[in-house]
């Protein structure tokens, strides 16, 4: 049975940082992207973070770039997000996602439902 299970959110300030997890378990890695995805109040769900299982490839959206990093535990299959200089404009349900498409679209971290795998959520909020 496949289960992803994202920990890690919470309440933060501005500036402050989370890190969050996704335990992943029953997940046949045919499709090799794993990601990030969030979504905003009153926006669409985006994508914020995925990387190539087997390579060095890291995507990252440009909203997020220098401050996020995504990054996994082979051992105990787990995918992280860490989050440093937090802003308002992150508060967001974070969502992990595992079996995406070939070298997650080319960067653009494709569908979040093009995912094979989801997460339930982990609310993230930021406070200035």
């Amino acid at each position: 049975q496949v289960h992803l299970m994202e920990s890690g959110g919470g309440s933060v300030q501005a500036g402050g940082s989370l890190r969050l997890s996704c335990a992943v378990s029953g997940v046949t890695y045919s499709r090799k992207c794993m990601g990030w995805f969030r979504q905003a109040p009153g926006k669409e769900r985006e994508g914020v973070a995925a990387r190539y299982l087997g390579s060095d490839r890291e995507y990252y959206a440009d909203s997020v770039k220098g401050r996020f990093t995504i990054s996994q535990d082979n051992v105990n299959f787990t995918l992280y997000l860490q989050m440093n200089s937090l802003n308002a404009e992150d508060t967001a349900i974070y969502y992990c996602a595992a079996g995406g498409p070939l070298y997650c679209s080319g960067g653009s971290l494709g569908s979040f439902y093009e995912y094979d795998y989801r997460g339930q959520g982990t609310q993230v909020t930021v406070s200035s």
